[in-house]
């Protein structure tokens, strides 16, 4: 195991790992509570409303960009610690995944309600399936086997991380009527027949940030105590 001043590789992934999760957590919070203000429309015109919607979705791209960095980050992290003899070119592989799934991220970001975001999101969409499928056999296969996984911790670990993607796809399929309904608003303006649709499509999307939340602490529970 690699050391730079006097910390093994292993110690500095675990680190970022960490860091990658209390940014996750922190920043959705964050952007929970701007949902939640967005919806106050007897307590703030349409105009202060879309200024807090924009704070949201710029800072929806912390726990997004951190999401992404998770699959390298833990990956190697896992070969790093002994955890999962993996050759060397698979732990690069990821790396290019998470490169590619970072820059459709931001691309999508910085061309919103374009052709191209639009085909950068589907691209995404497929990666998240593939990945999502991904954890949720390796941890399954290695409850069920001991292999490739052998700890029973990291293989509950990989199957939980696997359901927070499911849960976190579901937020995206929850929240992708809102576009519609949000530029109905703004081109209609604010009142029942605009802001009812809006509040309920917004509200469906609850449930799953829920789960992804209590998802993401049982997993840094996992991480951390290791009790199996």
């Amino acid at each position: 195991m690699i050391e730079v001043l006097g910390f093994s590789t292993y110690q500095f992934l675990v680190f970022i790992h960490l860091l990658l999760f209390v940014l996750w957590l922190g920043a959705d919070v964050g952007v929970f509570m701007l949902g939640q203000e967005f919806r106050q429309r007897h307590k703030y015109d349409l105009e202060k409303r879309l200024v807090l919607l924009q704070l949201l979705v710029n800072l929806d791209m912390v726990p997004r960009t951190a999401w992404a960095l998770m699959v390298p980050i833990s990956i190697t992290m896992v070969y790093s610690g002994g955890y999962w003899d993996l050759p060397v070119w698979a732990v690069g592989l990821t790396w290019l995944v998470g490169a590619f799934w970072l820059a459709l991220v931001w691309d999508a970001h910085m061309h919103d309600q374009t052709p191209r975001a639009a085909r950068d999101r589907k691209i995404e969409f497929a990666l998240k399936i593939g990945l999502t499928a991904f954890y949720l056999v390796l941890g399954a296969v290695s409850l069920a086997t001991g292999e490739p996984l052998m700890m029973t911790w990291l293989a509950i670990k990989a199957l939980m991380f696997g359901l927070i993607f499911a849960a976190a796809i579901m937020i995206d399929v929850a929240f992708k009527p809102v576009g519609p309904r949000l530029m109905k608003l703004i081109e209609e303006g604010s009142s029942d027949e605009t802001e009812i649709p809006l509040l309920k499509t917004m509200n469906r999307s609850r449930f799953w940030v829920w789960v992804v939340y209590a998802l993401l602490l049982a997993t840094a529970f996992l991480g951390n105590v290791k009790p199996v």
